[in-house]
């Protein structure tokens, strides 16, 4: 028998252990019921389910489904057209998505594989430091691809972005001091310069007579 701030009651008949549980507004929980005897806790059983759930909830709140991206390139690419596809590979990498890289020959483009594994090995070239290879270039019947994944893990990249954040707090804070700085000092010689004597006269200040 265990008590409901975790201390070690002993052996104990049950209807004895739910006396006492229920003289505490609490329940009687079975904890271990393989063990010679069963093992049974006194606690609150619905506070209990609900801190369950709710490390459940954080828990998976805190899980990133990888999932696989496909990214299509055709053996005649322009530039343009490749260094685009190229930054959508590199933004579901950043994301934490695994990427695969595809291409589809048609007809006689069957006669040109060649060129479409270059195009793929630029590719891993171009995008190495985000990326692992799971999965060089292969092909399966007309279709040639390759697997990419993610360089860093969730946890790397969220500590980069917390980093980039606090570096940027920092940087914003600096130059905020810098021009308050900056103004103080603009303020400094126009305050130590004798007032007018307009000015001079509003403050009653004496002013001075004519001599005849």
């Amino acid at each position: 028998m265990i008590g409901d701030e975790g201390e070690q009651i002993g052996i104990m008949p049950p209807f004895e252990a739910l006396k006492m549980a229920r003289s505490k507004n609490l329940d009687l929980v079975e904890i271990s019921p393989t063990a010679q005897p069963p093992v049974c806790r006194i606690m609150d059983y619905g506070k209990y389910l609900y801190q369950q759930e709710k490390k459940e909830r954080e828990a998976k709140k805190h899980q990133k489904t990888i999932t696989v991206k496909e990214v299509k390139f055709r053996i005649n690419v322009d530039d343009h057209d490749y260094e685009t596809k190229k930054n959508h590979v590199l933004r579901f990498l950043d994301e934490g998505d695994k990427v695969k890289a595809t291409i589809f020959f048609r007809g006689r483009e069957m006669t040109r594989t060649g060129l479409g594994r270059q195009i793929l090995e630029r590719l891993i070239k171009d995008v190495q430091d985000q990326s692992i290879v799971e999965f060089r270039p292969r092909q399966e019947g007309n279709t040639l691809h390759a697997i990419l994944a993610p360089k860093k893990s969730a946890q790397e990249r969220e500590k980069e972005k917390e980093k980039e954040a606090k570096q940027k707090a920092k940087q914003e804070k600096h130059e905020k001091q810098l021009l308050e700085k900056q103004q103080q000092e603009k303020k400094g010689p126009e305050a130590e310069k004798p007032p007018a004597p307009a000015a001079a006269a509003a403050a009653g200040a004496p002013t001075p007579t004519p001599q005849a």
